[in-house]
């Protein structure tokens, strides 16, 4: 059977949650009086910096820093499946929107949902640290809404510190 480069990508995001997952169970059934939730933020925190070093790369330091962080989250977002989409309102924030997630229904597959924004949540904030230190700016990102708590998408909002 032959297979198209989309569908190719579309089964490797998922295998790559799947293994996520896998490793989740993993640390579970070794560490049985552990809860996962130390070690899945200590992973998107080492996920969250190499994320960092990798849009680090790509950011033009002489344009405004927050909206290139929310578009390159956006562009990862979407080249994995999710829906997502970056707002800029008129008070110099930014929105970035996911509508769909898949992480979410993985979590809820895995009776894990009380982790997923958390994990989220350390990602993003990892990632807005390491900006903050290597450029010297002042971003921060607050979560608005998200599936896990019952809202209709997630939401962060990515702003200069006041």
């Amino acid at each position: 059977m032959s297979y198209t480069l989309e569908q190719k990508f579309k089964a490797l995001c998922q295998i790559s949650r799947a293994s996520f997952f896998e490793w989740r169970e993993t640390f579970k059934k070794m560490y049985p009086e552990r809860s996962p939730l130390d070690a899945v933020l200590q992973y998107w925190e080492i996920v969250g910096h190499d994320t960092a070093k990798a849009y680090l790369r790509k950011t033009e330091k002489d344009k405004p820093v927050a909206p290139q962080i929310a578009q390159m989250i956006v562009d990862s977002s979407l080249s994995m499946g999710e829906s997502a989409r970056v707002v800029q309102d008129k008070n110099d924030e930014v929105h970035v929107i996911h509508d769909i997630c898949p992480w979410y229904d993985w979590h809820k597959k895995y009776d894990a949902v009380e982790e997923d924004q958390p994990g989220c949540d350390c990602w993003f904030k990892t990632i807005v640290a390491d900006f903050n230190h290597e450029l010297g700016t002042s971003i921060e990102v607050e979560t608005v809404s998200s599936l896990p708590n019952g809202d209709e998408r997630c939401e962060r909002i990515f702003r200069k510190k006041s």
